[in-house]
């Protein structure tokens, strides 16, 4: 596709980024109620899925870089949301874990962002959605991920 040919209404990465952006914005004030950032709330939700991540794991379902993530994690340890401790399998690795405190925004930001993929979703069949998810799957790791 040269330039002549560019349409910005199909082109991918642009759809992608204004759906994404919307569900950001719809979600935003449940973050600020919370005074928790989008990342830190893709923290929390990743900690939340995987029990007591590595550190490392974190990073790659967040897809954060690993140097922001380390600051990003020690502040939201100075707050009390979460704890970092070392691995008795594995001196290297640092798993983290919720603390009641980080448990409980989690809890009540959950239902929060499951509402707003609701409202984003509205209107798809189950197909749709698994075939959305499938999709946006293969663009991802088309990318390398």
């Amino acid at each position: 596709m040269d330039g002549a040919q560019f349409d910005l209404d199909r082109f991918t990465p642009y759809l992608l980024n204004r759906a994404a952006g919307r569900i950001v914005l719809a979600f935003e004030k449940d973050l600020d109620s919370y005074d928790i950032s989008l990342g830190q709330w893709r923290v929390l939700a990743c900690i939340w899925h995987e029990g007591t991540p590595m550190q490392s794991d974190i990073v790659r379902h967040t897809s954060i870089d690993p140097s922001t993530l380390s600051r990003m994690i020690g502040g939201m340890e100075k707050r009390g949301l979460l704890k970092r401790e070392k691995s008795d399998l594995d001196s290297r690795a640092v798993l983290v874990r919720l603390t009641g405190k980080g448990r409980k925004i989690a809890e009540a930001l959950i239902p929060k962002a499951l509402a707003v993929e609701r409202s984003a979703l509205e209107g798809f069949t189950p197909n749709e959605v698994a075939k959305l998810h499938g999709l946006l799957r293969r663009i991802y790791a088309n990318l390398g991920g």
